[in-house]
Order: C-alpha cells, then structure tokens, then sequence
C-alpha cells in the first residue's frame, strides 16, 4: 500500500507529545492496515521518535505510592488513537488484562517485566506464554486477539513507559476489556534477554 508523506504536525494544543511522533503515529494509522500491521507501524513510529522521560514533570514522575499512574498526554481529536505515559514505583504490577484495540508501549526509563498468557481452551484459567524483560528503549506492540498480559516493576527503580492504544482512552477511561481473575496453570518461562 503507498501512502502520500505528511507533512510533521503540530500536537493539538492539549496535547503534550513531540509532535514528530504525533505526525509518525497519524502516518501510521492512515494505512488503514488491520490491528496486527497497525500496531507494527504505530511501534516503528515510537520506536523512530521515542521521547524522554521528561515527555512528563518532574512531579509526576515521581509516581504514586499506591498504585502505578497513568498521564493522558494525548487524544487524536477522531478518536483514532490516543497516547499515555504510565509511571510504576517499585513492585507496582497491572492485573492480567487485554485490550480494547491494538497498542504499542516503550518503555522510556528503567526495567519492566512483561508476562504474557493465553486462555486454556475450556476458557477457566490461564496459560503462561512467557516473560519478557523490558529495558530502556525497548518497543513491543500487540493486537487483539492474544494480547492477555501483566506489567510489573521488580525493581527498585521507578519504570516510566509511553503507550499508544488505537481508541479513544479519555472518554472510555480505560485500554482494558478484560480482567483476568482466572488460576495461572504452569510456570513462565522467561524469553532470551535481548
């Protein structure tokens, strides 16, 4: 598929993203590709024009003792996409979850852990897949079906990530379809460091 370039656009004045990856991500989405390619493109993009953990204030960089934070930074103003900045203090993890619509994450300070899972085929508990370690610089992309997965920070640092999901996050309020409160069968099995 050929798209025409864009030109780089600015963010809408609410928005708080560079606007080079706002013009990448808008790129990206135009192709009209299902999730699985769109969520490849949009990970190009972020991996191209990765900001810096001071995408967010000092404050909230900081975090919150009581459980990981997430800053809205921008709304596509279609509802195509929008983009976040999560910030996990040490120990801080999501429940097992999948998403909404396609996603792309980076992380932009620190180590995450990532475990991913899969349904059992009776639909009653859950299968671990693997778990990948998250440093840095590293950009991993997901699309529905198949993306059941759990965040955790196991360090004694803070983590701060950048998120891009292809939905509307501020009005629904979250990227989330599914909490998964099933039993895990079997151990994780963590995937060759990079």
């Amino acid at each position: 598929m050929t798209t025409m370039p864009t030109a780089p656009a600015a963010p809408s004045p609410s928005s708080r993203c560079p606007g080079r990856l706002i013009a990448g991500i808008r790129q990206a989405v135009a192709q009209h590709a299902g999730w699985p390619q769109t969520a490849q493109l949009v990970g190009e993009q972020v991996r191209r024009h990765l900001p810096g953990p001071d995408i967010l204030t000092a404050r909230e960089r900081l975090g919150d003792p009581s459980r990981y934070q997430a800053h809205l930074l921008h709304v596509e103003p279609d509802g195509s996409f929008s983009v976040l900045a999560l910030v996990w203090r040490p120990g801080q993890a999501t429940t097992i979850h999948d998403h909404v619509a396609w996603g792309a994450f980076a992380v932009l300070q620190g180590t995450e852990c990532e475990e991913t899972f899969a349904l059992t085929p009776d639909q009653i508990a859950l299968t671990p897949l693997a778990a990948n370690q998250n440093n840095a610089g590293d950009v991993s992309a997901f699309a529905p079906p198949g993306d059941i997965h759990r965040i955790i920070n196991p360090t004694d640092a803070s983590v701060i990530q950048l998120h891009v999901y292809g939905t509307d996050v501020g009005r629904l309020g979250t990227s989330v379809r599914r909490v998964y409160d099933l039993p895990v069968r079997g151990p994780l099995t963590w995937a060759a460091e990079r």
